[in-house]
């Protein structure tokens, strides 16, 4: 036994003895390769490469053609554009026509309230292309924000239009405009003063234009019918009322099949969801429910009478793609995980369908519609093969209610040893119409994350109530004090942490942008001694300097709502900043203007806090282009001096 244990322990030294001598070459071949920010961050000089490739497919007709399609013409016999602040119709032989003539101030053709409620345009071609509904915004009467354009050799003044919380807002119309005729009508809505104007749908015979108004209060929404020849207010087809508010994102549809019957999308039971209805207003069923949200609809099979749409029905990780019938008969397109981007043929019988998954970078399939056949057209290579890509778990942790489940994504440094100490970093954003933790490619883990993991950090990430894909009651939570219940969120996700062996519960850093800007300043005042270094990027303050819209849906206004308005804000806790904390901001930043931080800066002065700041001139609210990657470094580099 003793000779069998010196003979295998001289071979195991000469295989050590051998593979130590070997030529380097041929150990490197073993190697992984090590990303850049240059490899990870959109602007960086090698980003597009380390994105898996897409390969693009259209329909034409029932046709699966590979390659772009190419820009049609539009079928419609005039074209609407605006130029600065007017709207224009063109016609094929290339006539124009001056449809408004409003003073600067005044805007037509162009997206309104701030693009919230699903805006994201101010024109609305009927069917056949007939007639042109299109919104007015007057904005003379709101506040001008004092931009400055230090480009200029001698800086100027570049003043944007910004409703803050509680002062007047723009107020808006839409008018019908006739090509043939030339004539405008204007839809009789009375004082629009206050009043919000959402999701623009025409009747697929253009006689009847249909729109969602809600109250500034944004707790009481009206489906509203008016005649498009007249502009005279018809009907109001459907109301919603909440306590805290609605929020409708989503025009009516119409079946194809059946022009009497409509699609409204509501959150009434506490999930978005489809509801069938008469042309005036009957209420016929509910077409999906559960607890679960459905996304949008897709479109429609009219031969078998299948709407098509995506909802997180599988997990609120994933967006899937559904048909259902009429009856609610709801049946799976595709796989089920990952997060799908589909498009579907003109007769509706088939989908192109586009998603990542966890193990999967990309994958381009056609199902059949009725069938539910699968043909896979397309599937990306790992471009990230050949690099040392550190682990990344996704888990659930319970939120402070001691009852929901939340998702978080931990990414582990890149040759991870048990038996070390290592810092951390938060990574936060936490408000609505958001989500961190999602089911693509890699869980669609940040690409800081990775270069920070390849660094030496864990770097943690958890979706707090307050934020999107799981219901109304999980977002509204947060009403009336914005701050709050995310940050208790956030901290049991830091008590997960701060649990693992391996985590050096005194080094714990947190990042975040916007809302996640707001977060972290949140966090490291709420909580002082838990968070030794910050960097807080454009972050919103004080709600009372914040937009209207989105602000008073969350808030309320600072008149109505005194004590939540005081108690989320800022500018009081700055005595408590023990942390080092950098503040990056867009000198132009027209979201999240500068005031909240020259408000937080002359609070941080008064009370004897040192914050660090950084200002990337003539940029907005995000970074684009190089600064994107200058950026990152300076992130990176703020926790490489104080963190580690």
């Amino acid at each position: 036994m003793k000779t069998r244990h010196l003979f295998y322990f001289i071979s195991i030294s000469l295989f050590l003895s051998f593979f130590n001598t070997m030529p380097a070459c041929a150990q490197e071949k073993t190697e992984k390769k090590t990303f850049t920010l240059e490899d990870l961050m959109p602007g960086g000089t090698s980003y597009s490469q380390m994105r898996p490739e897409m390969k693009r497919f259209h329909f034409e007709g029932e046709e699966c053609i590979e390659g772009s399609a190419e820009k049609e013409q539009g079928k419609l016999p005039f074209k609407a554009y605006t130029k600065e602040n007017n709207l224009f119709v063109s016609s094929a032989d290339g006539t124009e026509i001056q449809v408004t003539d409003e003073p600067e101030g005044v805007a037509c053709g162009k997206s309104v309230h701030r693009n919230e409620f699903g805006i994201n345009g101010g024109i609305f071609w009927s069917p056949e292309g007939n007639l042109l509904a299109f919104y007015r915004m007057d904005e003379r009467m709101v506040t001008d924000y004092p931009q400055i354009d230090y480009a200029a050799r001698f800086a100027e003044l570049r003043p944007d239009k910004y409703p803050m919380a509680g002062m007047a807002s723009h107020v808006v119309s839409i008018g019908i405009f006739n090509p043939v005729s030339r004539e405008t009508v204007w839809l009789e809505t009375g004082n629009a003063v206050d009043r919000y104007f959402t999701n623009v749908c025409w009747s697929p015979d253009e006689t009847k234009i249909y729109v969602i108004e809600l109250n500034r209060e944004q707790n009481h929404s009206q489906l509203v019918r008016y005649d498009a020849a007249t502009g005279a207010r018809e009907a109001v087809l459907i109301e919603e009322k909440h306590e805290k508010y609605v929020e409708p994102l989503h025009p009516i549809v119409f079946l194809p099949w059946d022009n009497g019957l409509f699609i409204y999308q509501s959150q009434r039971d506490g999930f978005n969801h489809l509801y069938l209805y008469r042309e005036d207003g009957t209420f016929v069923r509910q077409l999906t429910k559960g607890e679960w949200v459905v996304e949008d609809i897709v479109g429609f099979n009219p031969k078998k009478k299948l709407i098509i749409y995506q909802s997180r029905e599988t997990s609120p990780l994933c967006v899937t793609t559904w048909k259902t019938t009429v009856g609610g008969k709801r049946t799976l397109l595709g796989d089920k995980d990952g997060v799908h981007r589909v498009v579907l043929s003109e007769s509706g019988s088939q989908l192109l369908d586009t998603y990542s998954s966890p193990d999967v970078p990309r994958r381009v399939q056609r199902v059949n519609v009725v069938s539910g056949k699968v043909e896979t057209l397309f599937e990306a290579a790992d471009p990230w093969a050949e690099y040392d890509v550190p682990e990344i778990t996704v888990g659930t942790v319970k939120a402070a209610d001691d009852v929901t489940d939340l998702y978080y994504r931990l990414v582990k440094p890149t040759h991870f040893n048990a038996e070390k100490k290592y810092p951390a970093v938060v990574y936060v954003y936490g408000g609505p119409h958001a989500q961190n933790v999602s089911g693509g490619w890699h869980w669609d883990v940040r690409g800081w994350d990775i270069y920070m993991a390849q660094l030496g950090y864990v770097v943690f990430t958890l979706d707090n109530r307050g934020s999107a894909g799981r219901g109304l009651e999980f977002e509204n939570c947060t009403f009336r004090h914005l701050g709050t219940e995310e940050a208790k969120d956030q901290m049991e996700g830091v008590i997960l942490l701060r649990s693992l062996s391996y985590v050096d519960g005194s080094r714990i850093g947190v990042h975040g942008w916007s809302f996640g800007g707001f977060m972290t300043i949140n966090l490291m005042t709420t909580y002082p001694d838990v968070f030794k270094v910050g960097v807080a990027g454009g972050p919103v303050i004080d709600w009372k300097y914040y937009e209207v819209m989105y602000g008073e849906r969350y808030m309320d206004t600072p008149e109505e709502n005194p004590d939540g308005y005081a108690e989320t804000s800022l500018l009081g806790r700055a005595g408590k900043l023990k942390g080092k904390l950098q503040i990056i901001i867009g000198g132009n930043d027209d979201t999240v203007v500068p005031q909240h931080t020259m408000a937080f800066l002359r609070a941080c002065i008064d009370a004897g806090s040192q914050p660090d700041l950084f200002i990337y001139p003539a940029q907005g609210h995000n970074m684009v282009g190089r600064d994107r990657v200058h950026l990152h470094q300076r992130i990176t580099q703020y926790f490489e001096d104080y963190l580690k």
